[in-house]
């Protein structure tokens, strides 16, 4: 289905959905610009219906409305988590209580995050807003991917191999309306026994995934470590490069030239070098300690460069897990970008790459109500992300932290 058909649907969906929400009103709200970094003090911020419908200077609330004054807090916008794996409601509530209000599932078995999603859109789940690949497409696909979809068992052992099995995954994962199609490009980094910059596509085979998902009006992202398969990748004309770790700047370079984007996740690796969290191996441990520098320097040559650069944990927000995505925020800092630019990789930029940009992202009238209050101002220490004390969802307030007045009319 065409895009902006699709968009078209969603929003007259979610207007359906939350015609029987009670209005919200924020006053006294330090509102955060992430176009262009600027503050507007004193907002009285009101949403109706689940989007944001007035941003006006002062102002006393309508009466018998749910109204919270945020006492001069700053106001910003949802984030938005570009690379997780999450498919239980109960994770992904956890992501949504750190601030994330939309998020891109990299995977899960028997489509679970294509479920979720569907929940979600129903109001039967409070999650973050998901988009789902439903199944990576590699050599050797998941052994789940085949049980629902035995027609393709001859390909089971690695045998994803030729443009034909590609293009035969491919649809199968279109058939089951996933939002996007993520694939291997090279082998993974998070398991011990695998080498990250291995290859495993060539760019005719990740040509057929971005010929077919361009019929369905979707785009591919491709997991790479390495700079063949990166390489690869790029030139058979992915919409986005995960990780990215050894990438030269020849292949940021094209990167920059064909508008690619960039998802370097750079907390999670800083994970594999620290006890506990999503990987506690001594391999790992061992890997991560010389992947760190490689994945920082590229993605400061990437900045340098130009490419667009996109927040992410490749997370899956479970109870072992520490990673956020406010410290790929600060990880993101920490090779030159502004605040502002690492707020903007987790909503404006975040929002271009999901084809979102027209309603999620921003603080401005009409857009979806998907908003974080913070304590401080982001934009002079991005590092106050951490401390998320209000996160408000298609305008619902999901949780309120601190001791503070104005908790919400009941």
């Amino acid at each position: 289905m065409n895009k902006s058909v699709v968009s078209a649907l969603l929003v007259l969906a979610a207007l359906a959905a939350d015609a029987s929400a009670q209005d919200l009103v924020l006053t006294n709200a330090n509102v955060v610009n992430v176009v262009d970094g600027t503050v507007r003090s004193g907002v009285t911020v009101t949403m109706e219906a689940g989007r944001i419908v007035s941003l006006i200077e002062g102002g006393p609330a309508a009466a018998g409305v749910r109204t919270v004054d945020l006492d001069g807090r700053y106001l910003a916008p949802g984030l938005m988590d570009a690379h997780v794996h999450i498919g239980s409601a109960t994770d992904a509530r956890r992501a949504l209580e750190s601030g994330v209000t939309t998020m891109r599932s990299m995977g899960a078995d028997h489509y679970a995050d294509v479920g979720m999603r569907e929940l979600q859109r129903a109001g039967h789940a409070t999650t973050p807003e998901y988009l789902a690949a439903g199944y990576h497409v590699r050599p050797q696909m998941a052994a789940s991917f085949f049980q629902d979809h035995p027609e393709l068992g001859r390909l089971d052992g690695g045998g994803v191999t030729t443009v034909d099995a590609v293009r035969s995954v491919t649809r199968a994962l279109i058939s089951r309306d996933v939002d996007f199609i993520k694939t291997n490009a090279t082998e993974r980094a998070g398991l011990p026994n695998t080498d990250p910059r291995k290859q495993l596509f060539g760019e005719a085979e990740i040509a057929v995934m971005v010929e077919e998902a361009a019929r369905a009006g979707i785009g591919v992202a491709a997991h790479a470590h390495g700079d063949a398969g990166g390489r690869a990748a790029v030139a058979a004309g992915v919409r986005s490069i995960e990780h990215g770790t050894y990438l030269s700047e020849t292949t940021l370079g094209m990167m920059a030239e064909r508008g690619t984007y960039l998802v370097p996740t750079i907390a999670i690796v800083r994970d594999l070098t620290l006890a506990g969290g999503d990987y506690d191996n001594a391999l790992l441990n061992i890997r991560g300690r010389h992947m760190l520098p490689r994945v920082q320097e590229m993605a400061r040559n990437a900045h340098a460069l130009g490419v667009k650069i996109v927040a992410a944990t490749d997370t899956g927000y479970g109870p072992n897990s520490t990673t956020t995505l406010a410290h790929e925020l600060i990880e993101l800092t920490n090779v030159g970008l502004s605040p502002l630019e690492a707020l903007q990789a987790a909503t404006t930029t975040a929002a271009e790459l999901f084809e979102m940009d027209d309603r999620v992202g921003r603080i401005e009238v009409g857009f979806e109500a998907d908003l974080i209050v913070l304590e401080r101002n982001p934009l002079q220490g991005i590092e106050i992300v951490q401390d998320v004390l209000m996160v408000v969802s298609d305008g619902e307030v999901i949780v309120q932290r601190g001791d503070w007045p104005g908790r919400p009319i009941s």
